[in-house]
């Protein structure tokens, strides 16, 4: 029996609702035990990520380890899963994020059973969305994970959770309405919900039920919303802030990026000439994102909602990359994705030690930690010039790639402009970032922090982690990008 025999996408996406449905519904489980459980399945999971990564063709170009069954034939709809380069990498993370999230989430006390059942549900509704081949299987997969991050906010959260956990909900149905929408006019005009089929269609050759540039702007904005992209981008503060740690890392590192991919895989392969045409319009948007997130960011005084800022801005790089429309530009547009997935994962698991630690958010109020929590205070500076894009980062790769990629395309007008416009980012990021850093860790120390304690066993375990990956996939960014420039190549891209 060959390994692709096994299923192992169905395996690797509803091993974590396996485990949710064991920690909800055996009586008697200890919080030791559904998190031990919790462990054990989002491992399985990961492990089998691992394993798809490991054995993934690097020199094909098409999906592999695909699955189709058909499942509501009457309107052709099938059970179509698959990964290609540029899903598979964002499945990888998501395990490893939904791993890491159980361990960070080991001191939840609260409801336990509850919680971590919703935490699997939601790993597990990001995972089918990103191997997804049919359009009502992504969008139903993208519908469940609306309800876990609800409830993971409004009940786990704090400070105004319950307002931030329905604006959530509010802007994410906006969107997904705009998809619908589009998935709609998109079967009656092409009587197929494949996206393997669509990619390779002229649909010029059909009847558009709308204007096809009307199904593009509903696709665009229902995944804009969820990138976030500006103005859109209004509820990410709020959820961010009032999240709790494990939450926000999954929402910054993965869920976010369900908006990037969608773009790619829909908005640019399915509508490569409408692509093409509002191009321009977008990158403007893109680069606004940068400019008026890292702008924000500045202004902060909450270090969450700071880090949450900072995510508006740097979603900013991967918009530019996807709509510069070039190998290069996309192909940094992913690695962006993955980069800014553990990046900010690790910033918020940060910011979620500090305030743990001191009950303490607000950064006048923080300073000279660094004699207190010296291990937190450096992997929170290694986080912090990750993101800044040092050398040496998955950060710096990423949005090398990025810049060049969209400076040497030929398919924007004017993209040098806006590309050296994005550019200015960087420099209003390492401006916030290092001076978040002095503040908080090397200013005088201050005598009430006396006694706070560093990261123990456990933390230090998770938060290397999220260390190694960026560094090896800065200093060896081809771990990715050969697994993503395989996906790259079969895009529509001049």
């Amino acid at each position: 029996m060959e390994f692709a025999d096994l299923h192992p996408l169905s395996l690797l996406i509803f091993l974590p609702v396996v485990g949710a449905l064991l920690v909800a519904f055996i009586p008697g489980l200890g919080a030791g035990t559904i998190k031990r459980l919790a462990v054990c399945f989002t491992f399985a999971s990961f492990a089998l990520s691992l394993a798809l990564f490991a054995l993934f063709d690097r020199g094909d170009s098409g999906f592999q380890f695909v699955e189709k069954v058909s499942w509501i034939p009457q309107i052709n709809v099938q059970y179509h899963l698959g990964v290609d380069g540029l899903n598979l990498p964002m499945v990888v993370l998501t395990t490893l994020l939904g791993f890491l999230a159980v361990l960070i989430s080991w001191k939840v006390e609260l409801r336990p059973r509850e919680y971590f059942a919703w935490l699997l549900i939601l790993e597990s509704s990001i995972l089918g969305v990103f191997c997804s081949l049919d359009l009502l299987l992504f969008f139903l997969f993208w519908e469940i994970e609306v309800v876990p991050m609800y409830f993971l906010i409004s009940i786990w959260g704090g400070g105004r959770r319950a307002y931030s956990a329905m604006k959530y909900v509010i802007y994410t149905i906006m969107g997904s309405a705009m998809m619908l929408a589009g998935i709609l006019t998109l079967y009656a005009t092409a009587g197929s919900l494949d996206m393997t089929v669509l990619a390779g269609t002229d649909l010029g050759q059909f009847v558009a039920v709308i204007p096809l540039a009307a199904t593009f702007w509903l696709f665009l904005l229902g995944f804009a919303v969820k990138l976030p992209v500006f103005p859109l981008h209004t509820w990410l503060p709020d959820a961010h802030t009032d999240a709790p740690t494990a939450v926000s890392v999954m929402l910054a590192g993965s869920l976010l990026k369900m908006g990037g991919y969608g773009m790619i895989r829909i908005c640019v392969s399915v509508f490569p000439d409408i692509a093409r045409e509002y191009a321009p319009i977008i990158v403007v948007f893109a680069v606004i994102g940068v400019l008026y997130g890292a702008v924000l960011t500045l202004r902060q005084t909450d270090l969450k909602r700071l880090i949450a800022y900072s995510s508006i801005s740097h979603m900013g790089y991967v918009l530019l990359g996807i709509f510069a429309l070039s190998n290069l530009s996309v192909a940094g547009a992913a690695l962006q994705m993955f980069s800014h997935g553990m990046v900010t994962g690790l910033l918020f698991v940060m910011v979620g030690l500090v305030y743990d630690k001191t009950r303490v958010r607000d950064i006048p109020a923080l300073g000279g930690l660094a004699r207190q929590m010296p291990i937190i205070a450096v992997v929170f500076s290694i986080a912090g010039l990750a993101a800044l894009g040092l050398p040496g980062t998955s950060g710096f790769a990423a949005e090398f790639l990025v810049f060049l990629g969209s400076f040497s395309s030929l398919t924007v007008a004017g993209i040098r402009v806006y590309t050296l416009l994005g550019v200015v980012g960087i420099v209003v990021t390492a401006g916030y970032i290092l001076w978040m850093l002095e503040r908080v860790f090397y200013r005088e120390a201050k005598p009430r922090y006396d006694g706070v304690k560093d990261a123990d066993t456990l933390e230090l375990a998770y938060i290397s982690v999220f260390v190694v990956v960026i560094m090896l996939v800065g200093i060896y960014p081809r771990i990715l990008t050969d697994v993503i420039s395989a996906g790259v190549k079969a895009l529509p891209l001049t």
